[in-house]
């Protein structure tokens, strides 16, 4: 958009010719009227001074005078006494000319066919950009505004500003991480998962995926073999498969990931084993040894994935991590379930010698995350206020778990819910037969959001049968009713209260 006194970009928007045909006023309006209709205009700017303008293009300021006039009577311009003129709000809630009309600088390269790596035909996420204003947001991965430590953030915001602090993080710091959030992800987050590490173990991220896309770039190449559950995390499919490696699909029972049937020529092992994506599942104790004593005689690493292990677990599971005696365990972990998702901030544990390999691959990529927002949040786990953020969401989410597993029993018996200690989604299995592709459209259009199961699969049944239901976004009060309009869009009749 046009800055306000940057009469340049509008002396070189309006591109005035006096070999044109029309007259200058004519041509003005006409520079005026598609810039309005592109959206090159936002509402909020003011149009140049008729006497800048003028003086700018080389015409008379009369000329521009008139140009504005007509515009105003036309209803493009409204004129604001003291103030200028400016774009009228009603022309830009009219729909927008077409992107792909002919113009000078249409692009002629075919970008797709350039492309080494086919990011746009991975399968998509899940979108759900309304959430926030459905009654019943059954959705994962989202925050709910109503425990969001709003004081707290601004707080540790505020003292992130002052003087001393804009010292500590203003200046590039090229590969390194801010020291202080370093050393409280040593100290608070990573002991609550068994895990004991130094500061040279650990790199911060911009969330998981960040974590694990670096991963793949480093460790992986064509025809790297990635065993990974399945169902299983989709967008850590996709990341490897960019990397050019291949999935082997590895089920998923009772007791999590089936180690059994983990092939022996695999070189990574994918894993979630806290809360197995996305049937909450944790890891038996006993695949988790059988699951180490693999790797080490297949010679394979394994990719860790704290996936929903920030909350407090009635009976905690420690990490793989923590049992890992041979440095082949990468462990990767996010603040998105607590803090915030939209924060972006996760971190990586893995031997020293290749945390010094990611921070040299990080360079190249974004250098370091925004150390500001490092400082903040190192300031917000110095504090406590994380803590004690944990501590609300756990009693918040275990009401809202068990009121869900209630309420699906009673109005949707026939469905088969799996439920964990901890988690913040529960994975629900519908009778054979169901299409929940088609479920979640017909919930939609009672405000219930529900996720659809097959984007988890390797090779997705049809129809699908299974279903997520998050718990972070909806309020105790409103997870029977939603559920009760879920049973309604699925076709049964819900029953008296």
């Amino acid at each position: 958009m046009p800055q306000r006194n940057d009469v340049a970009i509008w002396s070189g928007l309006f591109r005035i010719s006096p070999e044109s045909g029309q007259t200058l006023q004519a041509q003005i309006r006409q520079a005026i009227v598609a810039a309005i209709l592109d959206r090159q205009i936002a509402a909020s700017m003011p149009l140049p001074s008729c006497r800048i303008l003028a003086e700018k293009l080389g015409v008379a300021r009369g000329t521009v005078v008139l140009a504005f006039q007509q515009l105003v009577d036309q209803g493009f311009l409204i004129a604001r006494e003291r103030r200028g003129h400016f774009v009228n709000p009603e022309v830009l809630a009219t729909p927008a000319r077409p992107a792909n009309r002919p113009t000078e600088g249409t692009s002629q390269v075919d970008w797709k066919a350039l492309r080494r790596i086919k990011a746009s035909e991975m399968p998509p996420p899940a979108k759900h950009e309304n959430w926030i204003k459905s009654s019943y947001p059954f959705v994962y991965g989202q925050f709910d505004p109503a425990l969001f430590p709003t004081a707290e953030w601004r707080e540790c915001n505020r003292m992130a500003l002052a003087v001393l602090e804009i010292r500590n993080w203003a200046a590039d710091m090229v590969d390194r991480d801010d020291p202080l959030l370093v050393e409280q992800i040593q100290a608070r987050l990573l002991p609550r998962r068994g895990i004991f590490a130094s500061p040279d173990e650990i790199i911060v991220t911009l969330g998981a995926q960040n974590a694990l896309y670096m991963l793949a770039n480093l460790l992986m190449t064509k025809g790297s073999r990635v065993a990974l559950e399945d169902p299983g995390y989709p967008d850590a499919r996709s990341i490897f498969r960019l990397a050019g490696a291949e999935i082997d699909p590895v089920p998923v029972d009772g007791q999590g990931l089936v180690t059994s049937a983990i092939p022996a020529g695999a070189n990574f092992i994918f894993t979630t084993p806290s809360h197995h994506c996305p049937t909450m599942v944790p890891l038996s104790a006993e695949r988790r040894q059988d699951l180490l004593a693999r790797a080490q005689r297949n010679d394979q690493i394994i990719i860790e994935d704290g996936y929903d292990s920030q909350l407090l677990d009635e009976a905690p599971q420690q990490a793989l991590k923590s049992l890992d005696r041979t440095g082949r365990v990468v462990y990767v972990g996010s603040m998105s379930k607590t803090l915030a998702p939209g924060l972006r901030l996760g971190y990586i544990v893995a031997s020293a010698d290749l945390v010094a390999e990611l921070r040299a691959l990080r360079r190249f990529m974004l250098r370091h995350p925004p150390a500001n927002n490092q400082r903040a949040v190192a300031l917000f786990l110095s504090l406590g206020h994380h803590e004690a953020l944990v501590r609300r969401l756990s009693a918040a989410f275990d009401e809202r778990r068990k009121r869900l597993v209630q309420a699906v029993s009673a109005f949707l018996p026939e469905w088969r819910s799996t439920d964990s200690a901890g988690g913040t989604s529960i994975w629900l299995e519908g009778p054979r037969g169901t299409d929940t592709r088609a479920l979640t459209s017909a919930a939609a259009a009672r405000s219930v959001i529900v996720e659809p199961g097959e984007r988890f699969f390797e090779r997705p049944e049809r129809p699908g049968r299974y279903m997520r239901l998050g718990i972070s976004s909806i309020a105790l009060q409103h997870i029977e009713p939603g559920i009760r309009e879920l049973a309604t869009a699925a076709g049964r009749r819900p029953a008296a209260a």
